[in-house]
């Protein structure tokens, strides 16, 4: 039963079985609790007579309970399901491992290393070489041939290295969540009655059938049916978005569902639903919970599907079923797009599982392809030549003649050739780079835990670096989420924050306390908080909970008050309702007199009082003028300030009369002597409007979307800074913004969103599907050249799809329910918006690490590749031996990885703007330093190796013999190009060409234990490494030489950050982003200035078009909205950037200069020619200037008029066309 396996075919079985057991199946029982209200009420009565009846059939009693008999409950588990929801199996180790594996960087380099190993175990027979001519540089010495295998395995270490670190981090990451969350579920417990005996059992023992005990504060763990309860308030906003709580009666509504939470009263209710059977457990299963059960399920169901869909018993499909009842009304935003064909879902199954790559992961692949295929190059011609050298050496030069005899001997000869390379490509291909990303998220993700995000998803904390939107609950982030008093009015004073006791007026201070403590519902109290240094913990009504709240600030005890007036001795007690829109409480004194306080809306309470307390705590005459002027003085600045204002007020009703009529409520509740007047807000939380400043000025638009009013919306969002005074931009409610995005048949349509959300800040009033709609069409607007990243903040159930549809989804980890967790990337562990400001500044400090150690690593490989190539071409062997290389490049690559991506992030991070999706990795600045750097270190080994010799006094090293002993030449070349790199290590430490490269390095200790200790493991290879290191012992002045030449490149650092980049314009940058239209480098290097504006316009409405095309393929209805939105973009000629209005300019005429077919079917085009226009874009449009427009066959006036063409030609369609028909000219007709 655990794996989910509810649905499907065993479940039929189950049913079958058990028929005769139970009276009602499971199915039954989850229609039920699809319904809500009245129609929940009518099909109890209907079926089951009543609640006992449905009790009766499940066997139980409405007040023993089961009788918990262990056999019973297992019985019931087999039925009905166990009370949990089975959670994702996790991946296992070696799926992991795989994963990591498909890396393409780690793909090249494994193919290279597999090649690399081959290679070196290929023994030629040997011969008689004499006749076959000596070729330059031997066949390779017997160290190089013996040690040709250790550069293979090397590589396939490194890459074994990759993997099992990134596959461990994974798999930690994963093993660290779920023991949180097996944690918190251990400790949940829940009352239920068995056997007439009330006890405690853990949830997940719950089972259908159960009597279970609610009360206020309870999260329901089950679905069930209420059997008898006392003024029962249920707040299920976690499930419907409905923030007024429902009230739950037997008459009325007696459905409870789970997952959502008691606010007031108390209650049994008879358990109907459990598990994945549940509403929480439906909509898991939904979110793709159970998505392995669900594939394995799928394989089997296809073939079942085609015979016949209807035996599928699956969760999903029933679930779609009632869906399209209809009968889950609230439940409905969630399902929406589960409610499609089983065709569409398996699609969408497939697309979950491939979600779009991050957008470090995108552009590392791409650079990666790019450097592996220069390396390629690179490593073809060094063969070339090579081969090319030694054919015209031996058979042209030498005049030697092929002979069978040889052939072994040349084919040995091409093999060392091709060894070296690979060795090139190996050289070139940057080992280190899978591995510095893995470790650079690893750190940043340990590291976020100490700054209270617990990241779920590794490419989520980079993700979250290029945000430019976040979309933000009120309620709990920007605020604390419990309402305070902060303003009072008492005493004819008004005070700016809570005074202090002895500024109030004993008497006045008495009313005020007592008053609070018996006109407040007895259930609502504040308790001691959970956590050492917590906030205090609200309980029930919140409202109440901040008056109680004020008495507490005030230094008194509203607890001893109701200890000396408990319950029992109210008299009477008038309770709020939105009639009323106040609530009383009468006490009767001893004297036989009655006392009444009263507190609710100021605006209504203060019209029944007629005195009011002075400042001596009098009571004086309260008259309408006075009144008049306390609304404008108090209660209307109060209000503008996003405060909920409420009047405490009380009145005496002497002891000689006869007692009053109660009932009369007018009478009763008239001549009040007001107390106070105090002003309620949720307060934003201190340290929010820092937070959101840091965002803007980081680049990042912050939109508030809230479940409030939107006058206190607007208030919160001037507070945090969200809105400043002056903007125009715009608040708006959840109806209204429905109503501006949906086309008259209620269709949302994305060129309407696109004119919402630039200005969009305040979205109030807003239902979960505005959420989620809102989201979705920032995420696929066309509007601003970069694609938005999108991330959202989430506490509910109900915010479930927007958080999954979020380029990053925050999850609340106090006051997130499951559901929002599970379909999070990130959990905010203090619920605390500033939080997410950390989660930016480790975004961005991944991606810089990355470019730090690119700049590192590609000066390596250019200067190695280099060296490689011209020393092969030039003296038939390599001047770095293979060891060298690999010590060059894997292990200082890794160490550097390590080095730089373990840099903490610093605030300046936040000083500039995200980076998007196109821009480059390898910014022109990086390329100026790589290239610099690549100038002085060649220039300083290629002295070394061409006058080396000279210059130090040496023996040559340069063609020496075969078997020859290292020599202290080629020795000071390997031991110069290290130094140059650990310098250069120092200087990669800043990448926007900042001058003081030491800044901060002391805060590394990781970086500076490595740069030193690479230099203790250099001197012992150097002076110990012997043969297989090609190295010999070097004397201090050599030693001190080769670290004077590798400090030179910390100074020549200096000269290359004097030379402005912008003065560069041949430098390139490397690495864009992938995105579906890419455009050639070229345009984004020209300076702008440099392009005339038409064809900038023309450039930039191309690269538009093909984009949108893309989106738009499928859907032709958005033609029409295109046809719309051209009329638009016609009145307002300056709304330039959308898709199509480019076309704007009358001067331009689109035409094709190479044919193609179009992508409307010929079929369809003949006939609705016109509705389908301009549903197919030009190819490659030439730029105005250049191209002489063909008249058009067919214009017709409008079109002439607004000059705007669009020509197809079509010759090559399918049905070729004759030059007059509709298609070979379709027009935008205006």
């Amino acid at each position: 039963m655990a794996n989910n396996s509810y649905g499907g075919v065993k479940n039929s079985v189950a049913e079958a079985n058990h028929d005769g057991e139970f009276g009602v199946t499971v199915k039954d029982l989850r229609d039920l609790m699809e319904l809500r209200g009245t129609e929940g009420l009518r099909k109890i009565e209907d079926c089951y007579g009543d609640v006992s009846g449905l009790c009766s059939r499940l066997k139980t009693q409405p007040v023993g309970g089961l009788s918990g008999n262990p056999a019973d409950i297992a019985r019931r588990q087999a039925v009905f399901g166990q009370n949990f929801i089975p959670p994702k199996k996790p991946k296992t180790f070696l799926q992991l491992v795989w994963e990591a594996l498909q890396d393409v960087t780690l793909i090249i380099l494994e193919v290279a290393a597999i090649v690399s190993l081959g290679l070196s175990f290929y023994q030629p027979p040997g011969g008689d070489t004499e006749v076959c001519g000596t070729a330059a540089g031997g066949v390779e010495d017997e160290g190089e041939s013996h040690a040709g295998w250790i550069e293979g395995v090397a590589i396939l270490l490194s890459v074994v290295c990759v993997v099992l670190v990134t596959a461990f981090n994974d798999w930690s990451k994963e093993k660290q969540f779920r023991g949180l969350q097996n944690r918190i579920e251990q400790e949940q417990k829940f009352t239920v009655v068995r056997g007439g005996q009330v006890i405690q059992i853990p949830v997940a023992e719950i089972v259908v059938g159960d009597i279970a005990q609610v009360k206020y504060g309870d999260l329901l763990p089950a679905d069930g049916v209420l059997i008898q309860g006392n003024d029962l308030k249920i707040d299920e906003s976690s499930l419907t978005g409905e923030s007024d709580h429902v009230k739950k009666t037997l008459d009325k509504d007696p459905l409870l569902l789970s997952g959502t939470h008691v606010m007031e009263g108390s209650g049994k209710v008879l358990v109907t639903a459990v598990g994945v059977n549940s509403q929480t457990g439906i909509i898991f299963t939904l979110l793709g919970a159970g998505e392995d059960e669900d594939k394995d399920k799928e394989e089997k169901q296809k073939k079942k599907d085609k015979k016949n869909k209807k035996q599928d018993g699956s969760v999903e499909n029933r679930n779609k079923a009632n869906a399209q009842d209809g009968a889950a009304m609230e439940m409905q935003p969630l399902k929406s797009e589960e409610g499609l064909d089983g065709d569409a879902q398996e699609k969408r199954k497939a697309n979950m599982s491939k979600k779009e790559k991050s957008v470090l992961q995108g552009k590392l692949t791409k650079l990666a392809v790019q450097i592996g295929k220069a390396g390629l190059v690179m490593s073809a011609i060094t063969v070339i030549i090579l081969v090319l050298y030694f054919v015209i050496n031996t058979f042209w030069v030498q005049n030697i003649s092929w002979i069978t005899e040889c052939t072994p001997i040349y084919i040995q000869y091409f093999v060392k050739f091709f060894i070296i390379g690979v060795t090139v490509l190996v050289v070139a291909v940057p080992e280190g780079l899978p591995l510095a990303v893995t470790i650079s998220l690893a750190y940043s993700v340990k590291k976020m835990m100490k700054d209270n995000n617990l990241v779920r998803h590794l490419d989520a904390c980079e993700t979250m670096g290029n945000a430019t939107a976040i979309c933000s609950d009120k309620t709990g982030t920007l605020t604390m989420n419990r309402m305070t008093v902060v303003q009072v009015f008492i005493g004819e004073k008004h005070y700016r924050k809570v005074p202090e006791p002895e500024a109030v007026p004993e008497k006045c201070l008495d009313l005020l306390i007592t008053g609070i403590g018996v006109n407040c519902a007895y259930t609502t109290k504040i308790l001691s908080p959970e956590k050492e240094g917590g906030l205090p913990r609200h309980v029930g009504n919140k409202t109440e909970c901040a008056l109680l709240g004020f008495a507490l600030d005030l230094k008194r005890d509203y607890q001893a008050v109701r200890n000396e007036i408990p319950e029992e001795k109210l008299y009477k007690v008038y309770t709020f309702n939105s009639v009323r829109k106040s609530m009383s409480t009468v006490l009767k004194n001893a004297d036989g007199s009655y006392r009444m306080f009263s507190k609710g809306a100021s605006e209504i309470l203060l019209k029944k009082c007629s005195r009011i307390l002075n400042a001596d705590g009098e009571a004086k005459l309260f008259r309408p003028r006075d009144r008049d002027d306390m609304v404008k003085k108090v209660i209307e600045p109060m209000a503008s300030e996003g405060l909920r204002t409420i009047c405490l007020a009380y009145r005496d009703f002497p002891a000689g009369d006869s007692e009053p009529e109660w009932d009369n409520e007018n009478d009763i509740l008239t001549s009040l002597t007001c107390i106070c007047v105090v002003g309620i807000e949720d307060p934003v939380r201190p340290e929010v409007p820092d937070a959101i400043k840091k965002c803007q000025r980081a680049g990042i638009t912050v939109r508030m979307v809230t479940g409030d009013n939107i006058n206190t919306a607007r208030a919160i969002a001037i507070k945090c800074g969200i809105l400043l005074p002056g903007d125009d931009f715009l608040c708006i409610e959840g109806k209204e913004f429905n109503r501006r995005i949906r086309n008259e048949k209620g269709e949302i349509e994305q060129e309407r969103i696109d004119k919402i959300w630039p200005k969009l800040r305040v979205l109030a009033r807003s239902s979960p599907t505005d959420k989620h709609t809102l989201v979705k069409g920032i995420i696929d607007s066309t509007v601003v050249e970069q694609r938005q990243v999108v991330a959202v903040t989430g506490d509910g159930t109900n915010d479930g799809p927007a958080l999954k549809k979020a380029d990053v989804g925050f999850a609340m980890g106090i006051a997130g329910t499951d559901v929002a967790k599970e379909a999070s990337d990130i959990i905010l562990t203090d619920d605390n918006f500033s939080s997410i400001v950390k989660a930016v500044m480790w975004g961005r400090n991944v991606y810089d690490s990355i470019s730090k150690f690119l700049q590192f690593q590609l000066t390596v490989n250019i200067v190695a590749v280099i060296v490689a190539f011209t020393g092969a071409c030039i003296t038939q062997d390599s001047p770095l031996k293979a060891v060298q290389m690999l010590w060059v490049n894997l292990i200082m690559d890794t160490f550097a990885s390590l080095a730089l991506a373990t840099e903490p992030p610093t605030e300046s991070l936040l000083l500039r703007k995200p980076y998007g999706r196109n821009k480059p990795l390898i910014s022109r600045t990086m390329m100026k330093n790589i290239l610099g750097h690549g100038v002085y270190q060649l220039t300083v080994i290629f002295t070394l190796l061409f006058a080396g010799e000279k210059i130090f006094d040496i023996d040559s090293g340069r063609n020496a013999p075969l078997h020859a002993p290292p020599s202290e030449h080629y020795t000071i070349v390997f031991n110069t190009f290290v130094m140059m790199q650990l310098f250069n290590e120092i200087n990669a430490r800043k990448i926007h060409g900042e001058r003081n490269v030491f800044e901060g390095i002391f805060n590394n200790l990781i970086f500076c234990s490595i740069v030193f200790g690479t230099f203790v493991i250099q001197i012992v290879i150097v002076q110990f490494g012997g043969k297989p290191f090609s190295c010999i012992g070097l004397g201090i002045d050599h030693w001190l030489w080769c670290v004077f030449l590798g400090i030179g490149a910390l100074l020549w650092g200096q000269l290359i950050s004097s030379i402005p980049t912008s003065r560069l314009k041949f430098l390139k940058e490397a690495g864009h982003g992938t995105q579906k239209d890419d455009y050639p480098d070229e345009e984004l290097e020209e300076d702008m200035e440099e392009i005339d504006h038409g064809e900038r316009e023309l450039r930039r409405g191309q690269i538009l078009w093909f984009r949108g095309l893309n989106r738009i393929q499928t859907q032709i209805r958005v033609v029409n909205a295109f046809r719309s939105s051209l009329y638009e973009g016609l009145e307002k000629p300056e709304s330039r950037n959308s898709i199509h209005n480019f076309m704007n300019q009358p001067e331009f005429q689109i035409e094709d200069s190479e044919p193609h077919i179009p992508l409307i079917d010929d079929t369809d085009a003949e006939d609705d020619a016109p509705t389908k226009r301009n549903s197919s874009p030009p190819r490659n449009s030439s730029p105005p200037h250049n191209s002489s427009p063909p008249p058009s066959p067919n214009k017709n006036n409008n079109a002439v008029d607004s000059g705007i063409h669009l020509t197809l030609d079509t010759s090559k369609s399918a049905t070729s066309s004759s030059p007059g028909s509709p298609l070979h000219s379709l027009e935008t007709s205006l």
